[in-house]
C-alpha cells in the first residue's frame, strides 16, 4: 500500500533522523558556554544524536520503511550536525577558520555534483573512503566538544593526559586526507559512467554496493 507523504515524513526512522537535527541547537548551546561541564553534556548529546545516524537507517532497511523523505533527511542531517558544530567552533578558537573552509568547500562542490549526477540520471554507490571521511569528521568533532584535556585510563595499565582538543585536529586533519580522495574518487566515477552513459547503445555506470536506505541514487559522502 502507499504510503502517503504525512506516514513517510513521521516513521520511526525519519523522526530519529529529524530529532538529529532538532539536538543540533541544543548542542551548541552547551558549547558556547564554554565551562568544562557545558562540554560534557555537549559532548554527550552530539553523541546520542550521531548514534540516530546507524538507527535510522538499519531500522528504515530492517522495516521496509525507506522513503523518499529519508533519503533527503538522512545525508542532510548529517551535513548539519558536522558543519553546524565545526562553525560554532571557530569563534571559540578550537577550530582554525581555513580547516572548517577546506571541509565546508569540499561538501559544496560534490553536492552541486551530485546534482548533476541525478540530472544525468548517473547512479554512484558510497566509497569505502566517503565513509572513513564521515567517521572520522564526527569522532573529531567530538574531540574538539569535550576540548579539556583529561587523564584516560588505558585498561588500567597506563594513564594519559590527553589534551582533546590538539587530538580532535588531528582527526579532522586525518578525515580531510578522505574527503580528498573521496571526492578524487567521486569524480573519476562520475566521468566514467557519464562517458559510458554518452556512447552509443552506452549504459550508466552502477556499482554493486547496496544502497543506503533507499533503492534509487546514492552518492559518496
Amino acid at each position: 500500500m502507499r504510503r502517503t507523504l504525512r506516514e513517510e515524513f513521521w516513521n520511526l526512522p525519519n523522526g530519529l533522523t529529524l530529532g538529529r537535527i532538532a539536538a543540533i541547537p541544543i548542542v551548541m548551546w552547551f558549547i558556547w558556554g564554554g565551562e568544562p561541564e557545558d562540554c560534557v553534556i555537549a559532548a554527550w548529546l552530539y553523541s546520542a544524536a550521531t548514534l540516530t545516524d546507524f538507527f535510522d537507517g538499519w531500522l528504515a532497511r530492517r522495516w521496509g520503511l525507506e522513503t523518499v523523505m529519508g533519503r533527503f533527511l538522512d545525508p542532510l542531517a548529517d551535513k548539519l550536525i558536522v558543519m553546524s558544530m565545526l562553525i560554532m567552533l571557530v569563534p571559540l578558537h578550537r577550530v582554525p577558520a581555513w580547516m572548517v573552509v577546506v571541509v565546508l568547500t569540499r561538501e559544496i562542490t560534490i553536492t552541486g555534483l551530485r546534482a548533476v549526477a541525478s540530472i544525468e540520471g548517473l547512479v554512484i554507490a558510497a566509497g569505502q573512503d566517503g565513509k572513513a571521511k564521515t567517521a572520522l569528521q564526527m569522532l573529531g568533532v567530538l574531540c574538539l566538544l569535550i576540548h579539556y584535556p583529561y587523564p584516560v585510563n588505558l585498561y588500567g595499565l597506563l594513564t594519559l593526559r590527553v589534551d582533546f582538543n590538539v587530538a580532535g585536529l588531528w582527526v579532522l586533519a586525518l578525515s580531510m586526507f578522505f574527503s580528498v580522495t573521496s571526492a578524487v574518487s567521486y569524480f573519476r566515477h562520475f566521468l566514467t559512467a557519464l562517458e559510458r552513459k554518452r556512447r552509443p547503445g552506452g549504459r550508466p555506470r552502477r556499482t554493486s554496493e547496496r544502497p543506503r536506505r533507499t533503492a534509487f541514487e546514492v552518492t559518496p559522502s
